[in-house]
């Protein structure tokens, strides 16, 4: 395969190399499991605790000089409990919280494929991560899934003044890399943050990964190329003008 002035290829982590929703998923059906064997909630209960929980995780306002990340998210269970009825669940909502967070990161994987995959793709181009995310829940995945032999560069969103979509974390993997950012392409499943940075980038290409075909008929932003898996990436990269 011969790669058109592609100096480079970013790569996002969540949803795009690793399934993370899957993982979070079996996680907290293990939870489920647990809350339903160790505890006085219903089985109603135990699922508005869950979906709670996992609410609190997409509004998250970490202080790192009062708590840890750990700290919040055992937080967000007992909460959630409290909520349901008073009382003092903090052994509990740790005991939660760290079989969530064991269950998924183990269910956190590269398939051979995506392996493949890139290891290919690295014989003939610079690769990149680049990721959102707290500091330390994206390094512990991205040790998980031991991808950073793969990669010629990691960066975590949460390390730097900025995150995608903002241009700047874009031209500082580009800066990495000793590419321009019209010689570089991001992939990605989030159409804000990794398709929308792309284009504020003025990257070569954006490509979506797209597992839901029945949605976003016409994305905005549009981006230049949509896959429906890794696996249609080296064409359409072979492709590329």
């Amino acid at each position: 395969m011969v790669l058109n002035g592609i100096k480079a290829v970013f790569f996002d982590l969540d949803n795009t190399l690793i399934d993370t929703s899957e993982a979070s998923k079996k996680a907290m059906e293990e939870v489920v499991k647990l809350l339903g064997h160790k505890s006085k909630f219903s089985e109603e209960e135990v699922h508005v605790i869950c979906n709670n929980f996992q609410a609190n995780l997409l509004h998250e306002d970490l202080d790192p000089t009062k708590l840890t990340i750990d700290d919040l998210r055992v937080l967000h269970f007992e909460k959630a409990m409290q909520e349901i009825r008073a009382g003092d669940h903090n052994c509990l909502a740790k005991e939660c919280y760290a079989l969530w967070k064991t269950k998924r990161l183990q269910l956190m994987t590269l398939s051979e494929n995506t392996k493949n995959i890139l290891g290919e793709l690295r014989k003939l181009t610079r690769l990149v991560l680049l990721t959102n995310g707290n500091r330390q829940v994206q390094r512990e995945k991205i040790e998980a899934c031991g991808a950073k032999p793969f990669f010629d560069a990691v960066v975590v969103g949460g390390e730097h003044a900025e995150e995608k979509p903002a241009p700047s974390i874009f031209l500082h993997c580009c800066d990495l890399v000793e590419a321009k950012p019209e010689d570089c392409v991001m992939v990605g499943d989030n159409l804000d943050t990794d398709i929308q940075g792309g284009l504020n980038a003025g990257l070569k290409a954006t490509i979506w990964l797209n597992k839901n075909t029945h949605a976003h008929r016409n994305p905005r932003p549009t981006p230049h190329h949509i896959i429906q898996s890794v696996d249609q990436l080296p064409d359409v990269l072979k492709n590329l003008q």
